[in-house]
């Protein structure tokens, strides 16, 4: 018997694989450890600034792919973000967040021609995992707006679109001075 499950919370999923791993000797088990939008963006959260930016660079600037020389201008050294990287898919097994199984999207390049130990040359992240997390980056990104940012120096708009309205609500420093000195 093959049976499918498709569109169902990962809540749901963990109860119903809990329940199948109870079964392990009676059924052959497979979870889907592909990368969702959903599994990047929680991935993603997860992880401190130093790790979130260094995925960015390779998904977003590097579009799948980063030098690790590069990486290291920028951000120093690399065993912070690439630990908090690695830890972060067990951390989310234990959790219930992805199944067992779920690989890193985050990977290494070493120098195929220098097998010995050496530095990393850059940093990937498979073709098809690079729009899951392009995707993940976007709905974490706190940009209310489409293009670019609006000005900070622009003047606040007025119900007509103009600027600040002659009568505006807006407390002038004169008149918190005078609420202050009459109290």
């Amino acid at each position: 018997m093959r049976i499918t499950i498709e569109g169902a919370s990962e809540e749901f999923e963990r109860k119903l694989l809990d329940l199948l791993a109870e079964h392990r000797h009676e059924l052959a088990v497979t979870a889907d450890t592909e990368w969702t939008v959903e599994r990047a963006e929680r991935y993603l959260r997860s992880l401190p600034a130093g790790a979130r930016r260094f995925a960015e660079m390779v998904v977003v600037d590097g579009d799948g792919y980063a030098d690790a020389d590069t990486l290291r201008s920028i951000l120093g050294k690399l065993n912070g973000p690439t630990v908090a990287l690695s830890r972060a898919i067990p951390r989310g097994v234990k959790a219930g967040w992805w199944p067992e199984g779920t690989r890193a999207p985050v990977t290494v390049v070493y120098d195929p021609d220098n097998p010995s130990w050496q530095k990393a040359i850059g940093y990937e992240v498979s073709g098809e995992n690079v729009p899951v997390f392009r995707a993940a980056f976007t709905r974490l990104s706190p940009c209310p707006w489409d293009g670019d940012a609006p000005s900070a120096l622009a003047p606040a708009p007025a119900a007509d679109g103009t600027g600040w309205a002659a009568m505006d609500d807006v407390p002038r420093a004169l008149d918190i001075l005078d609420e202050g000195e009459n109290r």
